[in-house]
């Protein structure tokens, strides 16, 4: 007696159509886990009152581009990750020189770039010279002769009589600065992380059903 089996359909064809079923749901499930703990940062930037400037340098992208993989990754990374990562860790900030740390009041101004101002552009900027005063308590301070104009930022006086003249305070001294951590990425990354086992399911379920 001669037995003959034939499986329909086909074994290979199957396992082949189960592969490409999983290369999709992987891919499928680390874009969606991307593209959502980019959207969780970015609501923690606004939300800690950084702006949405900030916010946007955050991008996400999906490996390999263009083409479904059982390894597929997604990566989510910052354009600025000097200025996220000190306010994620919130560390202790000292000069370089070993010196002062200057922070501008509101009658420095901004620099050119719209970024903080430094004393050397400030006296550039505006003609006039930073005199030292040494306070015993509080920080120390960069001050001006001069006056307010009406955005309230420090100018040189106009007057030859001497009329408005003030000392205007334009930058503080400090030794030290300790920011305050406003973020906790690593918080999302991992809620993002656990998420990826269950969206892959998902994906896959999906996929049989259509």
């Amino acid at each position: 007696m001669k037995l003959k089996l034939d499986i329909t359909p086909d074994l290979a064809t199957m396992m082949a159509a189960e592969i490409k079923a999983g290369e999709k749901a992987v891919s499928a499930a680390t874009r969606e886990a991307g593209t959502g703990l980019k959207a969780d940062w970015r609501r923690q930037i606004t939300g800690a009152g950084l702006g949405q400037r900030l916010a946007r340098t955050i991008r996400s992208e999906q490996y390999p581009k263009g083409q479904p993989s059982l390894n597929a990754a997604a990566l989510v990374w910052s354009k600025a990750p000097e200025i996220i990562s000190a306010h994620d860790t919130g560390p202790l900030i000292r000069s370089k020189t070993g010196f002062w740390l200057t922070i501008p009041t509101e009658a420095a101004g901004r620099g050119r770039r719209g970024g903080r101002i430094t004393p050397g552009e400030w006296e550039r900027r505006r003609g006039l010279r930073l005199r030292f005063v040494y306070r015993r308590s509080g920080p120390s301070l960069l001050v001006a002769e001069g006056r307010l104009n009406k955005g309230g930022r420090a100018v040189a006086s106009r007057s030859k009589t001497g009329r408005g003249l003030t000392t205007v305070p334009i930058f503080l001294l400090v030794p030290q600065v300790k920011l305050p951590k406003r973020l906790d990425l690593d918080r999302d990354a991992e809620q993002a992380h656990d998420s990826v086992p269950g969206l892959i399911v998902a994906n896959w379920v999906e996929d049989q059903l259509f």
